[in-house]
């Protein structure tokens, strides 16, 4: 039996937010985002600030150009992204569409929720310590400089 108190701060946060994800997706399934999938989120960080071609995204994500292709047209059949004409046909550039900017504001209403709900059950206080100490040891491991650059990578 797994005890709460043997387990160390990395996987006590993996596993929070592993949970949080699968509420996510799940509210998302119910409201007219059934399909997401948390890979998705890897490259829809890349396409907040502005419109990539496949080439952009693949250095971004340090991946390969067909895993990104891959990834792009999936989400383009969710709706999720979209093509962006060019005149040279040999670049594609992608970007959000109309469905992937309400996708990112339900995930975002629904984890501002979430989040409410975690500071009611352990006090705001309690919170704000625990978010400082999480903060802090991603910024010792220098992986703090990766979430506010959104250049987190994908699981391997």
């Amino acid at each position: 039996m797994v005890v709460e108190s043997t387990l160390d701060l990395a996987y006590l946060g993996f596993f929070l937010g592993a949970r949080i994800h699968e509420m996510v997706r799940a509210r998302g399934a119910t409201s007219g985002f059934a399909g997401m999938r948390d890979s998705y989120g890897y490259l829809i960080q890349h396409l907040i600030e502005k419109d990539r071609t496949i080439s952009e995204l693949a250095a971004r994500m340090e991946i390969s150009q067909q895993a990104v292709s891959k990834f792009v047209a999936e989400m383009a059949r969710h709706g999720t992204v979209e093509y962006v004409p060019t005149r040279d046909g040999r670049v594609t550039t992608v970007r959000l569409s109309k469905r992937g900017w309400e996708a990112v504001r339900f995930a975002r209403r629904t984890r501002a929720q979430l989040e409410r709900r975690l500071q009611k059950a352990v006090g705001q206080q309690r919170y704000r310590e625990a978010q400082q100490v999480l903060a802090a040891c991603l910024a010792a491991l220098g992986g703090l400089q990766r979430v506010r650059t959104r250049r987190v990578l994908l699981p391997r």
